[in-house]
C-alpha cells in the first residue's frame, strides 16, 4: 500500500517550491521513507491523550476551513490502527466542517502537545454517521462525564500521518497542567 504522506502533499507545485528554495534534496528522501498510515502504540497513546485538535476541511468552492475541536482528554479515540473517531456534539449549528466532509470526505488534523512541543499531522478519508445509526460505535465514543447531546459520529480512515518538527512550537499549558507543576524550585 502506498500511503506515504508525501504522496498527498508533495504535489508538483510543492516540489517546485522546494526546488526554488533549496529544499528539494532534503525532502526527496521522505518520498521513499515508507508508508505511515497504521498507528503504532506511540500514536494511539498520543491521540487518546489529547483534549483538542484542529481539523481542516475544504468546501466545494475550494476555500479551506479550520475548526478547533475540544473535549475531555481521550474524546478522540483510536478504533483500530487505521481509524480514529469522535462523538460530535451540538455546537453553533453552522455545520461548516460537517458539510465540507459530506462533500469531499477529506480532512486534515493537527494534534498539538504544547508542553512537550510535539505535533502530529493526520490526513484522512472522513465520514459522518448519525449518532443513532451505529449504537456500538456510539457507546465506544461516548464520554460518560460529558452530558452534551451527541448529534453525529465523525470517523477518520487514516491515509497518512507525519510527526512534525517541534522547532517553533511555543510551550503552553492548560490550567490543569499549571496546577500540577511543582514550583517550589
Amino acid at each position: 500500500m502506498d500511503k506515504n504522506y508525501t504522496k498527498l502533499v508533495f504535489t508538483d507545485s510543492v516540489k517546485q517550491a522546494q526546488e526554488r528554495y533549496g529544499a528539494r534534496d532534503d525532502n526527496a528522501h521522505r518520498e521513499t521513507s515508507g508508508d505511515r498510515y497504521q498507528l503504532t502504540e506511540k500514536e494511539i497513546a498520543y491521540i487518546q491523550s489529547r483534549d483538542s485538535f484542529y481539523m481542516a476541511t475544504v468546501g466545494e468552492n475550494g476555500w479551506p476551513y479550520v475548526q478547533f475541536r475540544g473535549g475531555s482528554r481521550g474524546f478522540l479515540k483510536a478504533i483500530d490502527n487505521t481509524t480514529i473517531a469522535y462523538a460530535d456534539f451540538r455546537g453553533n449549528r453552522q455545520y461548516i466542517s460537517t458539510g465540507n466532509i459530506l462533500a469531499s470526505e477529506k480532512a486534515a488534523l493537527i494534534l498539538m502537545d504544547y508542553p512537550s512541543q510535539q505535533r502530529l499531522k493526520i490526513w484522512a478519508e472522513t465520514k459522518i454517521i448519525e449518532a443513532g445509526d451505529d449504537t456500538g460505535l456510539l457507546q465506544q465514543l461516548q464520554m460518560p462525564d460529558y452530558e452534551a447531546r451527541i448529534e453525529r459520529l465523525v470517523i477518520f480512515d487514516i491515509q497518512a500521518y507525519d510527526w512534525n518538527c517541534p522547532k517553533h512550537i511555543t510551550p503552553r499549558y492548560t490550567k490543569q497542567e499549571v496546577q500540577g507543576l511543582d514550583l517550589s524550585g
